[in-house]
């Protein structure tokens, strides 16, 4: 008869023993929920890795890198005026641009003391480079922020 009352005993914990457990996995999914918010609104930029052929040219990085962090516009019209008013520290120049838009803005820049590095791609290039989904035919680069694409644009 002792056995019996074990058993019944064991029966008549149980469903409390699983509302703690319920209860338990409900508070941690709470933090869990919590930790997982705060871990949203901190995002990094992460890339992957790229192999030996994927190796990205140091030009794209500092685009890149100059658009992230720093002040740039993108267009042949707002680069054309920011050429005649000489705000800009720097024009990067895709490789198909239209010659008469090159032209101008490589004229512009000259007058004004403007670098200027021409794009080994096409304005699709440019503009996948920046992270835009749009064509790209000329930046202008206001603030470089943290890239170090004018030290490559004296290189040149």
């Amino acid at each position: 008869m002792t056995e019996k009352n074990d058993e019944e005993e064991i029966i008549e914990n149980a469903p409390e023993t699983d509302a703690a457990q319920e209860a338990e996995a409900a508070e941690a999914t709470a933090a869990e929920d919590e930790g997982s918010e705060k871990k949203k609104k901190v995002r990094k930029v992460v890339r992957r890795r790229k192999s030996k052929k994927e190796k990205e040219q140091p030009i794209s990085a500092a685009i890149r890198l100059a658009v992230e962090s720093g002040k740039v516009e993108f267009g042949a019209r707002t680069g054309l005026m920011a050429g005649i008013m000489g705000n800009a520290k720097l024009f990067v120049v895709a490789n198909n641009t239209p010659l008469e838009t090159k032209t101008k803005v490589s004229g512009y820049a000259k007058s004004s003391g403007i670098a200027l590095i021409e794009f080994d791609g096409t304005t699709m290039d440019l503009g996948s480079v920046c992270g835009k989904p749009f064509p790209v035919s000329v930046l202008s680069v206001y603030d470089t922020g943290s890239s170090p694409i004018m030290e490559l644009a004296k290189k040149k």
